[in-house]
């Protein structure tokens, strides 16, 4: 009895030990193998990992090590995230804290029951030994990383408005960035810094002016919600955060002209939250083609030249390749079957076909209002400088209703065909390199490289599958449930192991010992 007390007072002193440890701001800049410090895993959105102990060669000999349940509360949509042998994983309302060793429930906090929009959750953030979770109803919870007790608790935006919030915070130094939702409602996007030790607001960036401000160039529209987490280049000092799409949605008639900076990515300052540039993929979006999808960042050669880019496959169908130095366009290509642009401006933008708005009488376009991606997130791999994406050809009629046209959504959408693929993209040309069919519909996982030339994702009938980055040949699959944003993997004791939510449990997966 002796040896087993003190077998687990080691265990628990080993465990105070790593939380006391807490995250250096500077391991954000370059995480270490033993960690998944963010969403996307570091601040480029690459979801890339240059661990190689899982290879083609053998990762059909991956088994489950473990499993943590979430007693049924809500499916998983969130990437866990990983400091000091704790993962950290989250639903609407619920943050748990994992053993990543053996998948072991260490605390568990609930936000209090409220009745704001529970769409999903894409995760938490952590910084020094706090931990940060965004709630439906649009609250920032800063929790003790060591047993889940809460610091500071303030509001985001007014969830009484219309305003809900799902995205995992980016911390970049003392900056806790976080943005919100709002699709039924004509409220302005804001994207918002809050002081990572105080809880105090920084500033606020709106990507359509504010109540009571005056901005012509807008076109009278709202919207344009920052429900994604961005990503962060450190030499450039430059956040860059997707933007939703125009309120009314699917009305582009009270709302006239390109309506900026809605559907676009936007370059800010995080010490100031100061526009530096914008590039809008969709201008005057009538669809709901979001363009929050990530902002990839990648140092390459384009067309023979060293280039500092930003990557994205849009919800519209494009793929875009930009110089993140100053948003200039290098490249746009469709990635998807569309049809609702008359061709490419001057500034690398699609131009919409006014044929392709929605009517009262219906309008077949291409994408559906799924999109050809979403929320899943991509990788790239820069080894083969292969974007590989979790993408969809369909077709949706769309219908714009005068009864409610000046408000909200303003119409309707209905789906009528759509095929899901992984699709890998070479991004100095856009050519595609290799489709891989995962099912009906639109997929719901995010995609994860390795440097030993591995892509791990999931079909739409809840395989989470490791593939060939080369060619997307099937080499790995087991069936988990519905796979929710993407796998991740890291490195403990020498040993590598990926990750991932399946329905409402998370899964660990290694290489037999």
């Amino acid at each position: 009895m002796r040896i087993v007390l003190l077998c687990l007072a080691i265990l628990i002193g080993l465990a105070a030990t790593a939380f006391g440890q807490g995250v250096d701001p500077k391991e954000l800049v370059h995480p270490p193998a033993d960690s998944w410090l963010t969403f996307h895993g570091d601040y480029s959105g690459r979801r890339h990992s240059g661990l190689s102990e899982i290879t083609p060669e053998n990762v059909a000999q991956l088994q489950q090590v473990w499993q943590f349940q979430m007693g049924g509360r809500q499916q998983i949509k969130a990437s866990p995230i990983l400091a000091n042998g704790i993962l950290y994983i989250t639903t609407p309302d619920n943050i748990w804290a994992v053993d990543a060793h053996t998948g072991v429930g260490i605390w568990h906090y609930e936000n209090p029951p409220n009745n704001a929009f529970h769409i999903g959750h894409r995760g938490a953030a952590i910084y020094k030994d706090t931990v940060y979770l965004t709630t439906p109803d649009c609250h920032l919870v800063a929790l003790n990383a060591k047993d889940g007790k809460i610091k500071w608790n303030i509001v985001i935006a007014d969830s009484n408005k219309g305003y809900w919030s799902t995205n995992a915070p980016l911390i970049v130094g003392n900056h806790v960035l976080v943005g919100v939702s709002g699709d039924f409602d004509n409220l302005p996007g804001q994207l918002k810094s809050i002081d990572a030790d105080t809880g105090k607001t920084q500033w606020i960036f709106y990507s359509t002016p504010p109540p009571g401000a005056a901005e012509p160039k807008s076109g009278g529209a709202t919207g344009g919600q920052m429900w994604t987490t961005g990503t962060y280049d450190p030499g450039l000092n430059l956040v860059y955060v997707g933007t939703g799409n125009p309120t009314p949605v699917l009305n582009g008639e009270v709302r006239p002209g390109n309506n900026p900076w809605t559907c676009s990515i936007v370059a800010l300052n995080p010490d100031t939250g100061k526009l530096v540039w914008g590039f809008q993929a969709s201008p005057h979006d009538t669809h709901d083609w979001d363009a929050s999808e990530v902002p990839v960042l990648a140092d390459a050669d384009f067309n023979g030249q060293p280039r500092k880019l930003l990557m994205q496959a849009s919800r519209n169908g494009y793929f875009f390749v930009l110089d993140r130095t100053n948003g200039k366009s290098l490249l746009t290509i469709p990635f998807a079957t569309v049809n609702w642009a008359k061709g490419i401006d001057a500034e690398g933008r699609p131009i919409p076909d006014p044929a392709k708005y929605p009517s009262k009488s219906g309008v077949l376009v291409a994408p559906n209002e799924s999109g050809a991606t979403n929320f899943r997130p991509p990788s790239f791999d820069p080894k083969t400088g292969l974007f590989i994406v979790s993408a969809q050809d369909g077709y949706g009629i769309y219908f714009f209703k005068s009864v409610d046209g000046a408000y909200g959504w303003a119409g309707a959408d209905y789906g009528i065909a759509g095929r899901a693929y992984l699709r890998a993209i070479d991004y100095r040309t856009g050519k595609i390199v290799w489709n891989h069919p995962i099912g009906d519909g639109a997929g719901t996982a995010g995609v994860l490289t390795t440097d030993s030339g591995l892509t791990f994702s999931g079909d739409v009938t809840g395989n989470l599958m490791a593939l060939r980055t080369s060619d997307g040949s099937t080499l790995w699959h087991e069936d988990i449930g519905r796979i929710g944003n993407g796998p991740i993997t890291y490195e403990l004791d020498g040993r590598q192991y990926v990750v991932t939510g399946g329905g409402s449990s998370l899964y660990a997966f290694a290489l037999p010992k």
